[in-house]
């Protein structure tokens, strides 16, 4: 008896495993699709993806970044498999520490959410050659991207090395994993024309040459209008619902592979951003239009480590998506479109077995419906596509308001659960705290010296190609020459100097003259070359120059990147007696890498290596600082906050955080990335050394350790808000309503602290945002007593939407308006939970 209670126990939790990672078997194939949709386990499913890539955070992190993915409405996790972070070196592999890409599609399993990956093997990404190891570059007759049989060989070896991974351990969706689908190549159509017919012979090669390597489960194509009919052409942009004209086949389903939830920035960009309310608007008309899987790129953008981003990308990567950097919860965007899924959800069944029509009101109003003939399965989309002017639509007897460019969602062509334009999620904003436990006590400093041509081993007539030269081991390598003046040589004026002029391919450089720093020079993401133009001072006899040339990344986009080229291209001297000397072939010296990288000076073991000298405010260029630090207070993401330094690597116990570079200011007069984080688990107790290459000058003591949070919670309804998604439900295939249909804000501290002060509460009039409200003329004082009243000292609260509520009785100054209620609380540890 035991024995059988057992099997039926096992047979029950197989079937519950079954059902929550979509492994269960139907006799047919796991993975299927139509015209309208994918097909899982024989189930037409709604897919809600976002893009989270293992290396640009820890595993430490991965499990709570896949936890609030969830927590969004997502069922689906994307990611690159970066190729030259798992074969540096030809035939020689890591998938270790945050590399271990098994070990986060296991985790994203374990969750129960199933994961797209995109084998690439060009990935583009901002990523480091696009994913491309360097060796790549060095194959002969090599040509990337193309009908080439050196990088199809590659290419192929690569794809195969990474399925046969895969299926090593039964992750693909027919093996009972979670991988439903898989892609080859990306953006192809972006270079395919210069390639000609080999372009269009690629492409077919790559298709059948994925597809004979694995068929268990559906490939695509993203932006690839000539798919081969054995892949599916999928949609990247931000409004795919009107400028995807589908795949290109009928039996294809409409698959929105990149959703750029913002823009990544480079270093000299200004902010970039894009509002909840525009991805939530640009998803619902594609979902509209027979779309039936959406993924944000990214859903977590994280950090580019160490030498990992491509040409001027900055070390935080898409630090506006829904989850931030620091895998914070960036609010309305994550709140916001976790309730768009749940109105979709609301809507499955009509959406997936409903047939649709479109009934053009005016050329800016339209109503979707997509209802099942002879049922109440029914859902509609009421859209205002008007950028600026707000409508009511008429739909089966009922006057429906809506705002400007926005769609409501009606679950049962009856009830709007959700306005792509009203937002009910709350919202937050970041705060960075200077950490009160973390200082580093003394700076210590030590000056790379300048070398001269007859300390480089490596001569050469002119200066070597960058790229090639470093082979992507280092962003720096040293240039130095030699020549000698008389006296009648040189300017006769004290008031005239001789002008040292570089021309430049890229990215940056620093110039020495008789070993005295002269200045630093640097191209841009746009126009990476540049020329460099300084006074210096030459003396009678003989004087050395010398350049440290510098890569910000390799690029990572556009044909025919194994052919690009960086750094000097043509120096000369200008302003001698004889006029201009070129100098370009005067025979160099050069060397890879600067001399503390070599020894390592940002570990413990390499920093012991020099004599460290006290630190004392600014000091000059190529110089290292080493100091230490105990981990910060709490548990909360911790950043270092650069602003008093100009521009270099950073490293935490001997790993690398990434380049910064706060010298470049935007248009706006402010740096692009002024905070750099440092994940916590490369954090001890006590004791973190904090190593910091300086390139141009700064000082060091004005470093600030920071813990970050979104504790500044607020919320923002007006009139026309519905109430909370949570209010609907669909069971047993009927809607209804689960509690009464409240209009209400609704406020829910994170990391269970508690509201601990009322900042701001305005029922009227205001403007601004979250963590930067200003009062309007028209306000009530009543407002922010009940605020207080119902919210302090509590993890979450709501405050129902109700004129009589949060008006003094006979006290509205202004009754004719419509009302918006906007509050911000900020959230702290309870006494107890501190105690």
């Amino acid at each position: 008896m035991v024995q059988v209670k057992t099997i039926l126990l096992f047979a029950f939790f197989s079937v519950l495993v079954a059902d929550v990672y979509g492994h269960k078997k139907t006799g047919g194939p796991v993975l299927t699709y139509d015209g309208r949709s994918m097909i899982i386990n024989g189930n037409r499913e709604l897919l809600f993806s976002g893009s989270i890539h293992y290396p640009r955070s820890t595993p430490e992190m991965w499990t709570d970044l896949i936890l609030k993915a969830k927590e969004g409405g997502l069922n689906l996790i994307q990611t690159y498999v970066f190729w030259n972070i798992h074969e540096p070196v030809q035939g020689q592999y890591n998938f270790e520490g945050n590399y271990d890409v098994v070990k986060f599609i296991k985790l994203i399993w374990e969750h129960g959410l199933w994961v797209t990956l995109r084998v690439g093997p060009y990935v583009e990404a901002e990523w480091n050659m696009g994913g491309f190891p360097y060796w790549l570059r060095e194959v002969p007759n090599i040509t990337f991207r193309s009908y080439n049989e050196p990088f199809m060989f590659h290419m192929k070896q690569y794809t195969e090395m990474v399925l046969n991974l895969m299926k090593k351990e039964k992750l693909f969706a027919d093996q009972g994993g979670p991988i439903i689908m898989a892609q080859i190549e990306n953006e192809y159509n972006n270079v395919q024309l210069a390639y000609k017919e080999a372009g269009v012979k690629y492409v077919k090669w790559a298709a059948d040459m994925a597809v004979g390597l694995y068929n268990g489960i559906p490939w695509v194509m993203c932006k690839q209008k000539d798919a081969p009919q054995t892949v599916i052409s999928t949609c990247n942009g931000r409004q795919c619902g009107d400028t995807f004209p589908g795949p290109n086949g009928p039996n294809k389903p409409s698959l929105w592979t990149e959703n750029w939830t913002a823009q990544y920035r480079v270093f000299g960009d200004s902010p970039s951003m894009r509002a909840a309310e525009d991805i939530a608007y640009a998803v619902a008309r594609f979902f509209a239009r027979n779309g039936t899987l959406n993924n944000y790129y990214m859903y977590h953008g994280g950090t580019n480590f160490g030498r990992t981003s491509s040409s001027f990308v900055t070390t935080r990567y898409y630090d506006e998506a829904p989850l931030d950097e620091y895998g914070l919860k960036r609010e309305p965007k994550f709140g916001h479109l976790r309730d768009m899924h749940r109105a979709f959800r609301l809507s499955k069944k009509p959406l997936l077995w409903g047939t649709p029509h479109v009934q053009r009101i005016t050329p800016n109003l339209e109503i979707t419906t997509y209802e099942k003939a002879g049922t109440n399965i029914c859902a509609a989309f009421l859209s205002n596509n008007h950028t600026k002017a707000p409508a009511t639509i008429n739909f089966r007897g009922v006057d429906y308001y809506l705002p400007a460019k926005s769609i409501s969602i009606l679950p049962d062509c009856k009830t709007v659960v959700f306005n792509t334009q009203t937002v009910v999620a709350q919202h937050s904003s970041r705060n960075f705290h200077a950490s009160k436990k973390a200082k580093v006590t003394r700076w210590e400093m030590h000056k790379e010296s300048i070398p001269t041509i007859q300390e480089l081993e490596i001569k050469s007539k002119t200066p070597k190609e960058l790229y090639a030269f470093t082979r992507d081991t280092s962003d720096y390598a040293w240039y130095s020459t030699r020549i000698s003046f008389e006296r009648h040589d040189l300017p006769m004026r004290a008031d005239i100097l001789p002008v040292l002029q570089i021309a430049s391919l890229g990215h940056a450089l620093l110039a020495f003259v008789n070993g005295e720093y002269i200045g630093f020079g640097h191209g841009s993401n746009i126009e990476k070359s540049h020329v460099l133009s300084k006074p210096i001072s030459l003396k009678p006899g003989v004087n050395d120059i010398t350049l440290l040339a510098m890569t910000v990344g390799f690029p990572n986009s556009g044909a025919y990147m194994e052919k690009r080229f960086a750094g000097p291209r043509a120096i000369a001297l200008q302003g001698l007696m004889s006029g201009t000397l070129d100098i370009t072939m005067n025979h160099w010296g050069q060397q890879v890498g600067v001399a503390g990288e070599r020894m390592q000076l940002y570990t413990e073991e390499g920093s012991r290596k020099v004599q460290w000298a006290p630190s004392s405010g600014a000091g000059g260029a190529v110089t290292w600082y080493k100091g230490y630090f105990d981990a910060p207070e709490g548990t909360s993401p911790v950043a270092l906050r650069m602003t008093s330094m100009a521009k270099g690597m950073i490293w935490v116990n001997g790993k690398s955080i990434g380049r910064y570079w706060v010298s470049y200011l935007s248009a706006i007069d402010k740096p692009t990335q002024e905070e750099y984080h440092i994940p916590r688990s490369y954090l001890k107790p006590k004791g973190n050394l904090l190593v910091i290459f300086e390139e141009t000058g700064g000082n060091p003591e004005k470093i600030e350790i920071l813990t970050v949070n979104r504790d500044t919670i607020c919320s923002v309804i007006t009139e026309f808000h519905p109430p909370h998604i949570k209010t609907w439900e669909r069971k047993n295939n009927q809607f209804r309503a689960v509690a009464d249909p409240v209009k209400a804000a609704h406020l829910t501290c994170p990391d269970k602290k508690v509201i601990s002060t009322v900042e701001f509460a305005s029922f009227g009039e205001c403007e601004g945002a979250c963590g930067a409200f200003i009062p309007g003329k028209c306000d009530s004082s009543k407002a922010h007593k009940v605020v207080e009243e119902q919210c302090l000292g509590k993890t979450e609260c709501t405050i129902p939407f109700e004129r009589d509520l949060l008006v003094d009785s006979d006290k509205d100054s202004c009754p004719d308006i419509a009302k918006t209620l906007a509050i911000q609380v900020r959230c702290g540890h309870s006494k107890k939970s501190s105690a």
